[in-house]
């Protein structure tokens, strides 16, 4: 199958830093080649991928030096790219925030699915999708859905970790077990 991916500018895929969704990015990308799919990656020019990387800009907006960026003029001109090369796909996947793509792509929703990697409780997100019912959605837990209920969801797939990245390394001790938590705490996010 030929897959797009389109991450968001704001890291690199991976993410050199702190970036959630583009780590997972990385892994779904990555799966998606070692299974034999042709994948392309639409992400800023410092990623790393065995996918066809094209580059939306030379680096990661959080990381470019330069003080004067428009986030938003990166992503457009990123869909525009994607748009023009979408007859090279079967399926266009995007992890991109508050569904700027989708009056990109409002003629072929059926070729695309969405994968909104944060939360969809704002104000102006059920109305813009109630404007485009038509793009399919993939949701990261069944709590985020409550945000978005009407949407055309066809599945929670929860991130997660590739099980042989990490081995945890349990010694045995008279002391109680415990869990360590390592991760990001953000207003909109929690733990």
């Amino acid at each position: 199958m030929r897959i797009a991916h389109v991450a968001p500018l704001y890291e690199s895929v991976p993410p050199k830093l702190y970036g959630g969704t583009e780590r997972i990015v990385s892994y779904l990308t990555e799966a998606l080649v070692a299974l034999g799919h042709e994948v392309t990656l639409f992400a800023s020019g410092d990623s790393r991928t065995s996918a066809r990387l094209i580059p939306g800009r030379e680096c990661a907006l959080r990381l470019d030096p330069r003080p004067k960026k428009s986030e938003i003029a990166a992503h457009l001109a990123m869909l525009a790219e994607v748009r023009e090369r979408a007859h090279e796909f079967d399926l266009i996947h995007f992890h991109l925030s508050h569904f700027l793509h989708f009056p990109f792509f409002a003629d072929m929703a059926g070729r695309t699915v969405t994968t909104p990697h944060g939360r969809l409780d704002y104000v102006d997100l059920a109305p813009a999708y109630r404007r485009f019912p038509r793009f399919p959605m993939i949701s990261i837990s069944r709590s985020q859905r409550a945000g978005l209920a009407e949407a055309k969801w066809l599945a929670t797939i929860h991130h997660g970790l590739p099980i042989d990245i990490y081995r945890p390394a349990f010694e045995t001790t008279k002391e109680e077990p415990y869990l360590a938590f390592l991760g990001r705490l953000s207003r909109d996010k929690r733990p």
